[in-house]
């Protein structure tokens, strides 16, 4: 016996491929549809409207079909409201339970819809029926790990709706150069310079940038204007790992990175143990603002971070020397540190780092605008892959690319 449900799509779901993806997926995934209803937008700032009738075989293939165009940004006509169930047990969830998207997102609860706040991918949402601070309801998410016995957790899609972000209709704007996905044709400068206007427009606008480095970004010789970029205050924040900061405090004690001196590319006698004498050294004077404060450390990322009180995450892994006291190895309390700092972001730069993009990328709702560069393509694609769909790519050196950026940023100060 043949199932069918009806699903509402609005928005700029032409131009978006919205539509498309829908119409793909009932085909691809074994059903059928029927438009009902379809209303085009007149002009750019008026949104389309498209009403499907989805057929499939039986319920299990088409409850398929509606988790998929859920994903796209359909809704259920005349939706219900959200199933919740306790969770049995602490990081324990109910079976089924619903897996947020990165998309902002909406839950009905007592026939009425209520934003969900901290919007990140992988995690489940929880309802709280007092939980607002007038003690209306509040719709948030929570990751695994943070579930407590008796949270109320959603469990049917049918009562929540996500709103995939619209690209951009024209090449107008500091994001639309750069539609179309990952390329190494287009050409540098000019991205350079439109994605140096967007961090200069995200400042003035009071904006919150969030930089993700790789110690590829200290080793190529762009630490200097990553530095500049910090002290003259359009970075807010820096999330790395314990391989960037090592670099980038050798680099002020020896003037080397990694045993190389990026200057010359000359290696130094006994250099290779500059990064390890640089750790000992930080530790020694009880941690990076310590040795900062005591004049060990004099220049670099890690000494305009201090002196200019911008605060950073520095997330350890199992391949660290030292590590750094300053390096949080604690892996669930380095993605709680990550998580506080993708939430206050408004324009985030991952330079050069794969793990750390990811991680960070897992974190962002898709509403924050996200550059991505790196000299190998494949670091972008696993970043979208992973679901961060919003990040736009550069392959370019990070050697040219930190140093340039910061160049048109701060001529576009002068």
């Amino acid at each position: 016996m043949s199932a069918t449900r009806t699903v509402e799509l609005e928005g700029h779901i032409i131009d978006s491929g919205r539509m498309q993806q829908c119409f793909t997926a009932v085909m691809e995934l074994g059903g059928s549809f029927e438009v009902e209803e379809f209303d085009v937008g007149k002009n750019e700032d008026e949104a389309s409207y498209c009403r499907l009738a989805v057929s499939a075989d039986d319920q299990a293939t088409l409850q398929g079909i509606l988790h998929e165009l859920h994903q796209n940004g359909a809704v259920l006509r005349n939706p219900p409201n959200v199933t919740l169930e306790p969770a049995p047990a602490d990081q324990v969830v109910p079976p089924g339970f619903y897996s947020t998207t990165n998309h902002p997102t909406e839950v009905r609860y007592e026939d009425e819809w209520i934003p969900v706040e901290h919007i990140e991918m992988d995690c489940a949402l929880v309802v709280e029926p007092e939980g607002g601070p007038d003690g209306e309801p509040r719709a948030y998410t929570k990751v695994l790990n943070a579930i407590d016995e008796g949270d109320l957790v959603a469990t049917d899609e049918s009562g929540i709706r996500v709103k995939p972000p619209e690209r951009p209709r024209g090449s107008d704007g500091p994001f639309g150069f750069m539609q179309g996905g990952i390329s190494a044709e287009r050409p540098s400068e000019s991205t350079i310079r439109q994605v140096a206007e967007e961090v200069a427009e995200t400042k003035s606008n009071g904006g919150n940038v969030l930089v993700v480095a790789g110690p590829a970004v200290i080793h190529s010789g762009a630490g200097d204007a990553l530095a500049e970029l910090v002290r003259e205050g359009y970075v807010d924040a820096i999330s790395a790992g314990n391989g960037f900061a090592t670099h980038d405090l050798e680099r002020s004690i020896y003037g080397t990175s990694l045993g190389m001196d990026v200057e010359t590319l000359e290696h130094p006698r006994k250099g290779h143990k500059h990064h390890i004498w640089s750790i000992s050294e930080v530790i020694r004077a009880g941690g990076i603002e310590a040795a900062v404060e005591s004049g060990v450390i004099t220049e670099g990322v890690m000494y305009e971070c201090v002196r200019n009180d911008v605060p950073y995450v520095l997330a350890g892994s199992i391949r660290d020397d030292g590590p750094l006291p300053d390096t949080i190895t604690d892996a669930v309390e380095a993605q709680d540190a990550i998580r506080e700092q993708a939430r206050e972001a408004d324009l985030v730069l991952m330079l050069a780092t794969l793990l750390h993009s990811v991680a960070v990328g897992n974190c962002l709702p898709s509403t924050t605008k996200t550059v991505c560069v790196d000299i190998n393509p494949a670091t972008v694609t696993q970043l979208l892959d992973r679901g961060s769909a919003q990040a736009v790519g550069m392959v370019t050196d990070i050697g040219t690319f930190v140093p340039t950026l910061a160049e048109f940023v701060l001529e576009n100060e002068a």
